[in-house]
């Protein structure tokens, strides 16, 4: 298994560790739940230098983001940030990944850990243009510091104004001491925050003043499995769970990062679809009856007929209700608020929901 720069770090703090997209990864501290608490209410600090980062620069970057990437680059100016997907020939989706515009003609496109080498031969395979393609995931490390005071902490070790960092919008400043660490208004948790990308080198340190600078306002270190509670809670996709390369975008709800007034790969399938309608769609629900909902479970309707399968499932520590997502037939949806969940033997009711579950301020 690979290691982060932090490894040693967290196994010191007692973390539960498990294999994660072929990393050594920590996926609890102090417990799933009372992480997921101090998210919500202060901060949590997430090491994600698991994920992948490619270097796309050159006179012809743009057009090479343009014909790869689902969203419209064009509308990103230096300093903004935009999440977008790859789309296959079938209209399937290759991965979702933020694209960060460094300047004109450099970006940094981060994706998903488990598909670092698929996504860089894709994009490569693609590359007709004047553009160099570098995958430096090894060059950087990634922290998520995320929480209503994540502001309040960072402040603490920059001098740079964060308060000026915009959702999906960046900053490139000193933190902790350290030069040229991208300071980015991103997260997966719903909870607000910052992603700081750095060189590996000044992981510990970084991590360390974080934890110093947090340590009176509730900070604590958070693993994979709080990750994974809050954004559900939220209702974003989990790459392999909510989409994979066989999702059509409109099927997942991601029609919004799916611009298809300019060219991209793919984009004669989602027009097509766009055009006829699409049979499924990714919904949320809440467990009305008691049952916790995994990945794979059948989802039916009110003549327990199959129309749908689980995706993804858990105990939402804020509503002490199971949540989950899944397909659904399109039809069901339509007519239908209330479905019901095979679990073991037995057919657990649950009511179709929007998310996001949690209203978060």
């Amino acid at each position: 298994m690979k290691k982060t720069a932090l490894t040693n770090i967290h196994i010191s703090l007692g973390a539960k560790m498990a294999e994660f997209a072929g990393y050594e990864m920590p996926i609890q501290y102090s417990g799933i739940q009372d992480e997921h608490f101090a998210v919500r209410e202060n901060a949590g600090l997430f090491d994600v230098s698991h994920m992948g980062e490619f270097l796309v620069e050159g006179p012809q970057a743009l057009d090479l983001i343009q014909k790869v990437t689902s969203n419209d680059a064009s509308k990103l100016i230096p300093g903004k940030a935009q999440y977008s997907a790859f789309i296959n020939e079938n209209g399937g989706i290759i991965d979702d990944l933020i694209v960060y515009c460094l300047s004109e003609s450099k970006f940094l496109l981060v994706v998903n850990a488990s598909n670092i080498e698929k996504d860089f031969n894709w994009i490569q395979s693609h590359n007709t243009f004047d553009t160099n393609l570098k995958n430096i995931s090894d060059e950087i490390s990634l922290l998520a510091l995320q929480g209503p005071k994540a502001v309040e902490i960072l402040k603490k070790i920059t001098d740079f104004d964060i308060e000026s960092i915009k959702f999906y919008h960046f900053g490139i400043g000193k933190v902790a001491g350290f030069e040229d660490v991208i300071i980015s208004g991103t997260g997966y948790t719903g909870s607000g925050g910052f992603e700081l990308y750095f060189k590996p080198d000044y992981a510990p340190a970084i991590w360390e003043s974080l934890m110093k600078a947090g340590g009176e306002m509730g900070l604590k270190p958070a693993g994979l499995g709080a990750r994974d509670t809050l954004r559900l809670e939220m209702g974003y996709c989990l790459y392999g769970n909510d989409i994979d390369d066989t999702t059509n975008p409109l099927e997942a709800g991601l029609g919004w990062i799916t611009k298809t007034q300019k060219d991209f790969i793919g984009k004669e399938i989602i027009l097509k679809a766009k055009e006829e309608g699409i049979n499924r769609k990714l919904s949320g629900f809440v467990m009305t009856e008691r049952g916790i909902p995994r990945k794979g479970y059948d989802i039916l309707n009110e003549n327990k007929e199959i129309v749908g399968k689980v995706t993804s499932g858990t105990q939402s520590p804020s509503l002490k209700e199971a949540i989950g997502l899944g397909y659904i037939d399109k039809k069901t949806i339509d007519s239908e608020s209330d479905i019901f969940i095979a679990i073991r033997n037995k057919n657990v009711r649950a009511k179709i929901t929007k998310p996001p579950f949690v209203k978060v301020n």
